[in-house]
């Protein structure tokens, strides 16, 4: 698989990476169980084999143990931890009230939990996982200059954050932000409207926050998670679904007939073409549609065919 460099970074990660949050089975307190070790070995495994060197990762997936699961790979390689970048969330606590937390305290405290969980001693990538309205810059330049300077991280980003919010960090930060991780696929592809609805007679949208083109500007690497829309459009039977979402399904299963590949590897194809240069984490356990997803780095759309998705994700004509 190709790579690329990750932001500012000095990464150079595969085209398209692996999202973990669901290796570890349920979200509550069971502990794990070998059958889901198994698991997510087998999904871990496949992945590697596609070319992914990329993980992604956040202290709360099922409630710590996809952490906790991953670093049974050290057992019998532990030498692909050099191979290999790791990233991880902090930010999202579950404790009463569930609400988000950018303090110095917390950060140090979930970084500490991932590396203990993870069986490692440095993470590559740390990112704040979604906005805290209680955010003070200051607290958070704190506590990344102390896990750069400590070597237990080694670059930082954000996720679900808009440009004034990267904006307000990097005005305190010492450390450079390589990554923003949004939701975008097909049927979730806001980010595209925020141009494009711009100052529209209908007023749909009346203030453009420019997340895409903010990020190419300063060199920040966006991350696509749930690109696979959770299976929406590729899971049958969809009478369950709108009509719009059928109708966007059936175009994806057509043109994946028409080029001979998994309808996953269509939706895939539909975020790299975009010349932001997205990085998609597909998130499945599932080791066929692992491999379905990374048919998607050899599928070229062309303008035409990249439009006509798109036209039939938003559900509606372009202005």
């Amino acid at each position: 698989m190709q790579t690329y460099q990750l932001g500012t970074s000095d990464l150079q990660v595969s085209r398209i990476g692996y999202g973990a949050m669901s290796i570890g089975g349920s979200w509550d307190a069971t502990p794990l169980n070998d059958s889901i070790r198994k698991s997510a070995m087998e999904s871990i495994r496949t992945a590697l084999g596609a070319g992914i060197n990329f993980f992604d990762h956040a202290d709360i997936y099922c409630n710590g143990k996809s952490e906790e699961a991953f670093a049974d790979l050290w057992v019998d390689t532990p030498h692909l931890r050099q191979e290999i970048y790791l990233q991880t969330k902090c930010g999202i606590r579950f404790d009463p009230p569930h609400r988000f937390d950018f303090s110095y305290e917390h950060i140090i405290a979930s970084v500490e939990g991932s590396l203990r969980r993870l069986q490692t001693d440095y993470i590559d990538v740390l990112l704040l996982h979604r906005p805290d309205p209680l955010v003070e810059p200051e607290e958070v330049a704190r506590a990344f200059d102390e896990l750069k300077n400590s070597g237990k991280v080694r670059w930082f980003g954000v996720s679900n954050q808009t440009a004034a919010q990267m904006d307000l960090l990097r005005k305190y930060l010492n450390q450079p932000i390589v990554v923003n991780q949004v939701e975008f696929n097909l049927i979730h592809p806001h980010m595209l409207d925020e141009g494009i609805l711009f100052n529209q007679n209908n007023l749909r949208l009346t203030r453009n926050e420019g997340v895409i083109e903010y990020c190419r500007l300063h060199d920040i690497t966006l991350q696509a998670w749930a690109p696979l829309a959770a299976g929406k459009l590729t899971s049958k039977p969809r009478t369950h679904h709108s009509a719009h979402i059928q109708k966007t399904a059936d175009l994806v299963t057509q043109m994946a007939l028409e080029k001979g590949v998994h309808p996953e590897a269509i939706l895939i194809a539909w975020i790299l073409r975009h010349p932001a240069q997205i990085q998609p984490l597909p998130g499945t356990t599932r080791s066929q549609r692992i491999l379905a997803a990374c048919e998607g780095e050899h599928i070229n759309l062309t303008r035409e065919e990249w439009y006509q998705l798109f036209l039939a994700g938003r559900g509606e004509s372009l202005p």
